[in-house]
């Protein structure tokens, strides 16, 4: 099952503390507007994007349709079959993109322990 990027997505309290840290690691913006609270970082293949006062816990996040740049592939499984998939071998969504949509949509998922992994598709 390919899932698309994969991007750590932080719930951070403060926004420029937090992105100036993540640049101590070599971490630069490349996305994101921090006038609404929310940046994307990059270091070689590394993702992470910070968010202030959008979620309350961390996220695993996955792009369908994007390879690791965020740039668009030709070719890719949608959101609503990889929605299908999972649903079919058994897996529970919290919430669930519109089966009958096209283009951007998403779902989200909680792991055995309650972190939630969003499966977030822009294309």
């Amino acid at each position: 099952m390919e899932l698309g990027a994969f991007s750590v997505s932080l719930a951070v309290k403060d926004l420029e503390a937090s992105r100036s840290f993540y640049e101590k690691f070599g971490f630069e913006v490349v996305g994101g507007d921090a006038s609404h609270n929310w940046q994307i970082l990059r270091n070689g293949d590394h993702t992470i994007g910070l968010f202030q006062g959008m979620f309350e816990q961390n996220i695993l996040t996955f792009n369908p349709g994007w390879d690791k740049h965020a740039q668009p592939l030709e070719s890719f499984i949608d959101v609503r079959e990889l929605q299908r998939q999972l649903k079919a071998k058994g897996i529970v969504l919290h919430t669930e993109a519109d089966e009958n949509g096209a283009g951007p949509a998403s779902f989200l998922v909680l792991d055995p322990d309650g972190n939630p992994i969003l499966v977030d598709q822009h294309v």
